[in-house]
């Protein structure tokens, strides 16, 4: 005759296992289904983004992305770098300073290293770097700014 404290130790492992069992089955279905829906909800970030990025080409590139608490930090920031791209641009400080969405003399005071961008207008600087003369000059002429070279000579 078997021992009756093994067998109610096999019952008791056997009913263990199964409770275990389907605990686990439980949890299984509810990660796959929290991966679903976050695979989903990546999804519809990436199509509002590139959304907004279409209808920020639309609006000629006044639509500015949203930045992220980081993304101004990795962007160098010199005075001279700004002055040498306002003059690649052909452009004045004011007129810089209407694309960033500053005054002049704030332009004036990052060129001579006597001020330093916040976050948001470092990122704007850094998107200014990839612009072209007649992109920059679109922009302005949408803005109403006078497009100029920014210096007296010639006028």
């Amino acid at each position: 005759m078997p021992n009756i404290a093994a067998i109610l130790r096999q019952e008791i492992s056997r009913l263990a296992r199964k409770e275990i069992r389907h605990q686990t089955q439980t949890l299984r279905r509810a990660a796959t289904q929290y991966r679903k829906d976050i695979a989903q909800l990546k999804r519809n970030a990436a199509n509002l983004q590139s959304e907004l990025t279409r209808l920020g080409r639309q609006a000629g590139g006044f639509i500015s992305p949203p930045i992220a608490d980081g993304e101004g930090a990795g962007v160098r920031f010199t005075a001279k770098g700004v002055h040498s791209n306002r003059a690649r641009l052909g452009i004045s400080a004011a007129d810089l300073g209407k694309l960033v969405g500053v005054s002049a003399q704030t332009i004036y005071k990052w060129e001579h290293g006597l001020a330093r961008p916040r976050k948001r207008q470092l990122a704007l600087l850094a998107s200014l770097r990839r612009v072209g003369k007649k992109e920059a000059a679109a922009r302005l002429q949408k803005l109403g700014a006078k497009s100029g070279n920014g210096s007296r000579r010639g006028r």
